[in-house]
């Protein structure tokens, strides 16, 4: 099985995408152009892969301001409790946040809001899956280690127009 992968300079850092059998599986920020795997084959696919450019035109259009949904085919890995979490964040329209306890009781359970906290930290897809619009207690900007801290959740949601 290979997966491609391709670069893009966004606002917030270079973002490995990563796809495999026509599915966004990874979306990783790096410091630069470079990216080592887990020893899986990869291929580097940045300018004949359709589903890579489409990915980067769909990205350049949100860091933009343009684009407020994506319409992108997602594969991410993860738990079947992950996997809940991630799709209550997919339903998070644009221009909204909502706290981890909220999430939580969407999900039925106010007590996981730690639990929700832990599953969006694995989060293989952030922004495309829009994590950053989860926030602590009293709107505080939390947690967001799956994509560069506190720092680019609050530059996500500045381009957002949140803050």
């Amino acid at each position: 099985m290979k997966m491609h992968y391709s670069f893009y300079d966004s606002p917030i850092g270079y973002l490995v995408i990563i796809t495999e059998e026509g599915n966004l599986t990874g979306l990783i920020i790096a410091t630069d152009k470079t990216y080592t795997n887990d020893g899986a084959e990869y291929i580097e696919s940045p300018d004949t892969n359709p589903l890579h450019q489409l990915i980067h035109s769909q990205l350049k259009d949100y860091f933009q301001g343009s684009r407020k949904t994506f319409d992108l085919p997602l594969k991410p890995e993860g738990t079947a409790f992950q996997k809940s979490v991630w799709a209550v964040a997919l339903e998070i329209p644009y221009g909204e946040t909502i706290t981890y306890g909220e999430m939580a009781a969407r999900l039925g359970d106010i007590n996981k809001s730690r639990a929700v906290g832990g599953a969006l930290g694995k989060n293989p897809i952030p922004i495309i899956i829009p994590c950053h619009r989860i926030l602590g207690k009293n709107g505080k900007l939390t947690g967001f280690s799956a994509i560069g801290g506190v720092d680019t959740k609050s530059k996500l949601l500045e381009i957002e127009k949140l803050i």
